[in-house]
């Protein structure tokens, strides 16, 4: 990917939420709030260590997205995991307990402190796993074992399909649809042990295209408890080609979201952009994700909170967190 050097991104101009009532006390209920949801908020490489640090300073609640790999190093046989958004690893990227949990622990910390549970889950940890290798999914799962009481987490009851109500901490842990993260975050589970991370129903491989019912066929359970959607969904086009906003479109993102949370589930979009080519470049986000302007992703930006949307994705980490702070 083409960058430009530093000193002219500093030339840039900086541009640089409108969300559903907060309900005190009761955010982790679907449609109740909508977040600003923070996309690949990592580093590439050396490129863009601060992207947490952008997020946070937006304001809670949030969402931060972590993309994780599984490192071996040739040498000495040892894996781990790592932050990144791919391989090849080289093992000098951040494991997540440096990048994310050490960032977040005096937010987090603080919040407990002061026990006031208005606003938490303060932030919803989004994990994008580019494996699912057994050992990788287990190393996750011992490090949030770790941070426990900073969690939200439910019971495993005898039977999957009945939904145990959550007991609310400051950070909420979503991760992918796959069935083998099931398998090792829930499935072989104690009854009676606590679930630490919640997965998304199975929607990629169904018809972006298709009516609501026919891409979410699934309700919620103990474990899958939300919907993660491409803007396909909404705009088959996709950002760089979708055209005007119309009322046909904005029927079809409130349809979407309805029947996410008719069937208990939070629900969220990716990935909105409205940058120019600088800031593309400068800033390392991609030309898939983004409408062409700044007023053409604004809109839909307000159209899905409008719709209450529970999650909304964006590289424009401070612009988003402005449009959401605003309804408040």
């Amino acid at each position: 990917m083409k960058l430009f050097p530093i000193s002219k991104c500093l030339l840039l101009a900086l541009g640089l939420s409108i969300a559903a009532p907060s309900l005190a006390g009761q955010q982790q209920v679907p449609g109740s709030r909508t977040v600003m949801d923070a996309h690949n908020c990592y580093p590439y490489f050396e490129w863009w260590y601060d992207r947490i640090d952008r997020a946070l300073s937006a304001g809670t609640p949030l969402a931060i997205e972590q993309d994780l790999a599984w490192h071996t190093d040739p040498k000495t046989g040892k894996s781990w995991s790592v932050v990144t958004h791919g391989e090849p690893t080289y093992g000098n990227e951040p494991t997540m307990e440096h990048y994310f949990f050490d960032k977040v622990r005096p937010i987090v910390e603080k919040a407990l402190a002061e026990g006031n549970r208005g606003d938490w889950p303060l932030i919803t940890l989004n994990l994008d796993f580019k494996d699912n290798k057994p050992e990788h999914l287990a190393a996750v799962l011992a490090l949030l074992r770790k941070y426990q009481p900073w969690l939200s987490s439910t019971v495993k009851g005898s039977d999957p399909n009945a939904v145990q109500p959550l007991d609310v901490k400051p950070i909420l842990v979503l991760t992918g649809e796959a069935d083998e993260q099931q398998t090792v975050f829930y499935d072989q589970l104690q009854t009676g042990d606590r679930v630490l991370l919640f997965g998304a129903v199975h929607s990629g491989e169904k018809d972006p295209k298709a009516a609501p019912e026919v891409i979410d066929s699934e309700k919620e359970t103990n474990y899958r408890r939300w919907w993660n959607n491409a803007w396909d969904v909404v705009e088959s086009a996709g950002q760089p080609k979708a055209g005007e906003w119309t009322p046909e479109k904005m029927n079809r993102l409130r349809a979407l979201v309805d029947r996410a949370h008719a069937n208990g589930l939070w629900i969220r979009f990716y990935t909105l952009d409205g940058a120019t080519e600088a800031e593309l470049s400068c800033h390392g986000w991609f030309h898939g994700y983004n409408f062409g302007s700044l007023d053409a992703a604004r809109m839909r930006w307000r159209a899905a909170i409008a719709a209450h949307a529970d999650y909304l994705a964006s590289d424009q980490y401070e612009l988003v967190g402005k449009e959401v702070r605003s309804a408040k």
